[in-house]
């Protein structure tokens, strides 16, 4: 059985093209295998996985929360030892930010919200 490329053209066709040459766009492949039945196998590059960023959410400083306060809304919302609560609250006195959380843009979402019920300046962002 033969496939139809475009309108006089099957893929049975395909071996007799060359290296390099092209069909609807697609390049001949340097040596195409042929099963039992003549017919040309054309074997694709595998497709690229787009790889998504995942959601974050953001904390950022501010001149109002104390530091003690930063680290008990890390460790009660997120559930996140006191060692990382009080790394990522440093990281948010230190340089500004830091991400707290990633997932789905609806969790994140939800961290933003509830970190902004604690008082917290949050975003959400893409990627990190």
């Amino acid at each position: 059985m033969t496939a139809t490329l475009r309108p006089g053209v099957v893929l049975s066709d395909w071996a007799s093209f060359g290296p390099g040459e092209t069909l609807s766009g697609m390049t001949a492949p340097d040596h195409p295998s042929s099963p039992s039945g003549g017919t040309a196998v054309i074997e694709r590059p595998a497709e690229e996985a787009t790889v998504e960023l995942p959601w974050t959410t953001v904390v950022w400083d501010d001149p109002v929360n104390l530091m003690s306060y930063v680290t008990h809304v890390f460790v009660t919302y997120f559930h996140y030892s006191r060692q990382k609560a009080q790394r990522l609250m440093l990281q948010v006195h230190n340089e500004g930010r830091a991400v707290v959380s990633m997932g789905t843009r609806e969790e994140m979402e939800r961290d933003v919200n509830a970190m902004h019920q604690f008082g917290l300046w949050a975003t959400l962002g893409r990627g990190e």
